[in-house]
């Protein structure tokens, strides 16, 4: 559901790091033709390259046919990273070292909601890869648990790997050319008011849900439902299912009943900042629930926008005058969970990289200590505070010392483990069948 999502985590940009490149199950027929490699006992398919290869795609924004010479090289990339993750699945399988089922389902989730993310939504996952949410989601299951024993070898074997003050600064003398620069950044807090209908379209709506509850307690599918009145465009087409959450992912006032019911539990109607819902837990595994939801929006009028517009100016001028902090009326006015309580606070993003138009356009007319007027997003409306700005410039070990001491250490484990990978495939019979790639 990417409209209940906490706001925060859509104004700030997901940075992905992957150390194994994602695969997709393969339930291809696995003859002689379509190996591309041999690694012990191991094999790697033609369709299992190609199908990798597109899921990294999709994370580098590379469309495979406007630009086949990048696919080519990422399809070389790719099997290098396959490779070395039979070498590791050989390690774990000498070592009897296995990952629990928990966390294969919570990386599933997880990377399941990153190709959304990338792509834009369901549908055009599905149209990318040719098939439903549910069967790449079957395809995935035992790939990613072997990307995460893959994972969780190589961990056990750099743990304690440390790097001294001495490496770091060769690190930075040798590299400090080629380094990035930091990229202008702003610290920035902010205020949300949705903008609630409280009249006859709330009432109406209200009786939609609950005349749709009443048919689901009689018997009617609950994804049925989802499908034909869920106004949530992300989830019904899939029953409305939302999948695996956690708790701080969603808005409390959602999150509460969907961990307190039980499973096959229909919840009564609950209000969130965008709409009406009615929840279905699926099930529940430890610290998260499955569930599915069917939305219905609240439309409000222009007195309602209005009214919630003359409420920021009001808070806007009490944090201006001094008579409270930006913190205080956060805590007191805001309705996004995920912030209010730590004052609104978004933190340092980057400003190149934040996903709102209507934040960058607010922060552009902004000096440090300054607070917008109200800007309206799809989440309602807002007031922004740029409590403090960062020019673009080249790193230094003054200033950036833990960045860069980390750059360095990272560099440092993957010459380990390349190393160690190339001792253990000593003992292995390893053969790249060139004209298959």
């Amino acid at each position: 559901m990417d409209r209940v999502m906490k706001v925060s985590d859509k104004i700030k940009l997901v940075f992905l790091f992957l150390l194994f490149l994602t695969v997709t199950g393969i339930q291809a027929q696995q003859v002689l033709d379509g190996v591309v490699a041999i690694v012990g006992e191991e094999i790697i398919l033609k369709t299992e390259l190609l199908q990798a290869s597109q899921a990294f795609a999709i994370q580098m924004n590379i469309n495979p046919q406007q630009q086949p010479d990048r696919f080519e090289k990422i399809k070389r990339d790719v099997l290098k990273n396959l490779i070395t993750e039979k070498v590791l699945l050989y390690k774990a399988k000498k070592d009897t070292i296995t990952v629990e089922d928990q966390q294969v389902d919570a990386a599933l989730e997880d990377r399941i909601k990153q190709m959304i993310q990338q792509l834009g939504s369901k549908e055009k996952v599905e149209s990318y890869f040719g098939k439903s949410i549910n069967q790449i989601k079957n395809d995935y299951r035992e790939d990613i648990k072997k990307q995460l024993i893959a994972q969780k070898v190589q961990q056990q074997k750099l743990a304690g790997l440390t790097i001294s003050r001495r490496e770091v600064e060769q690190f930075y003398n040798t590299m400090k050319d080629s380094l990035p620069q930091m990229q202008n950044m702003v610290k920035i807090a902010h205020i949300l008011m949705d903008v609630r209908s409280q009249g006859a379209a709330k009432q109406a709506a209200e009786k939609k849900l609950r005349d749709i509850r009443q048919k689901i307690l009689k018997g009617a599918s609950f994804a049925d439902m989802a499908s034909l009145y869920s106004e949530d465009p992300g989830t019904a087409p899939n029953g409305g299912d939302l999948g695996y959450i956690e708790r701080g992912t969603l808005y409390k006032s959602f999150e509460d009943p969907a961990f307190s019911m039980k499973p096959g539990e229909i919840s009564d109607i609950i209000e969130t900042p965008i709409g009406l819902h009615i929840i279905k837990v699926e099930d529940k595994k430890e610290n998260r629930v499955r569930v599915s939801h069917i939305l219905i929006r609240l439309s409000a009028t222009k007195d309602d926008e209005k009214y919630i517009i003359e409420k920021l100016k009001n808070i806007r001028r009490q944090a201006v005058e001094g008579r409270k902090t930006f913190a205080e009326l956060a805590k007191e006015y805001s309705v996004d969970e995920s912030t209010k309580n730590n004052g609104g606070e978004l933190g340092w993003l980057p400003v190149g990289q934040l996903q709102i138009q209507e934040f960058v356009n607010a922060i552009d007319t902004l000096n440090v200590g300054e607070i917008s007027m109200p800007f309206k997003t799809d989440y309602g409306y807002h007031i922004v505070k740029l409590e403090e700005k960062q020019e673009s410039r080249k790193l230094n070990l003054k200033d950036d010392w833990d960045r860069i001491r980390e750059w360095a250490l990272n560099v440092k484990r993957q010459k380990v483990l390349n190393a160690w990978v190339e001792r253990i495939k000593k003992d292995l019979y390893i053969e790249i069948k060139e004209d298959m790639i």
